[in-house]
């Protein structure tokens, strides 16, 4: 779903209050270390690599260089026993499994009881999955419109015993995803590797921003999580990534590493709310107007560039 699409239609706007929250030990400053997450699990099967076939092969990905990613799971897309045999290799693994709502709403245009409860019927499906934590993650980055809606499931989230799931290198990975699936539907035989190439370079660009942003507006690097779908795209070209980071000079760490590090902590008080947690804090420093667009990332960012070359 385009973010941009879902903004226009809600007339929202972004507003920025100040900044806050605790201080942090620092990492060595020349230090760079990001996490997998990956969203959705919407494992439905395509011609090309089917729903189990790039399971596995996001799973061997991660397994060659040891890691352990969190995959956040819109419950829609598991109900049916072999979708839900799929995940439970993701627990069985060592990956955290983790709560990205029911139906994959949008909240800005849902109450907050519609939304809670959609919250609640995801738990329900997935509290028996092995690796289940209470870790959750809004459907498109997407907090509240208000500060009254964003304040009311920050508290429903404590009482439940929920984290939030954060982002701080946000991306649009799944806009790649979408073209390379209607090249290959329209051409099963189409070269991918113009497509592997847009997507490291894309996902290359959007974590050194996203590093120096948090650098430029905390004063610090964080451990960051970078947010990713299952794919067809990443059943592709994953391991690609994976080595293109290391190659890069990151180091990969496990999310429950990643998630160690107070700035997880931090809550924005900034309205519309969400957006990479980066992001987030340097909108309500108020320091980066000039700078940030919102959303943070969006499809239509890519698209005359992936127009210019073809794909």
């Amino acid at each position: 779903m385009n973010r941009r699409a879902f903004l226009r239609g809600a007339g929202l706007g972004a507003a920025a209050l100040c900044l806050g929250g605790r201080a942090a030990a620092a990492l060595p400053s020349d230090r760079r270390e990001v996490a997998i997450t990956m969203d959705d699990f919407n494992v439905f099967d395509t011609p090309y690599l089917s729903a189990p076939d790039r399971n596995r092969r996001i799973l061997n990905a991660l397994a060659g260089h040891r890691l352990k990613a969190a995959m956040f799971v819109a419950a829609k897309f598991v109900e049916a026993e072999p979708n839900m045999r799929l995940l439970r290799e993701w627990g069985e693994r060592g990956h955290v499994v983790a709560n990205h709502t029911f139906s994959h709403p949008w909240y800005p245009g849902k109450s907050f009881d519609e939304f809670s409860r959609d919250v609640l019927r995801a738990e329900e499906v997935l509290k028996a999955v092995p690796g289940y934590r209470k870790w959750f993650r809004f459907p498109f980055l997407k907090e509240g419109a208000t500060p009254e809606q964003r304040d009311r499931m920050r508290a429903f989230l404590r009482e439940r015993g929920y984290r939030n799931g954060h982002v701080t290198i946000d991306a649009s990975d799944w806009y790649v995803d979408q073209r390379l699936r209607e090249r290959l539907k329209k051409e099963p035989k189409a070269d991918t590797a113009p497509y592997r190439d847009f997507y490291l370079s894309h996902i290359a660009e959007r974590a050194r921003y996203y590093d120096g942003l948090a650098r430029r507006a905390l004063g610090r690097p964080v451990k960051h999580t970078l947010l990713i779908h299952h794919n067809v795209l990443n059943g592709l070209f994953l391991g690609d990534l994976l080595r293109m980071f290391e190659r890069e000079g990151w180091k990969l760490i496990d999310a429950d590493d990643a998630y160690k590090d107070p700035v997880f902590e931090r809550e924005p008080k900034i309205a519309p709310a969400g957006e990479s947690l980066v992001w987030a804090l340097a909108k309500e420093s108020g320091k980066f107007e000039g700078e940030l667009r919102y959303p943070g990332e969006d499809g239509e960012y890519e698209k005359a560039r992936m127009d210019a070359l073809g794909l």
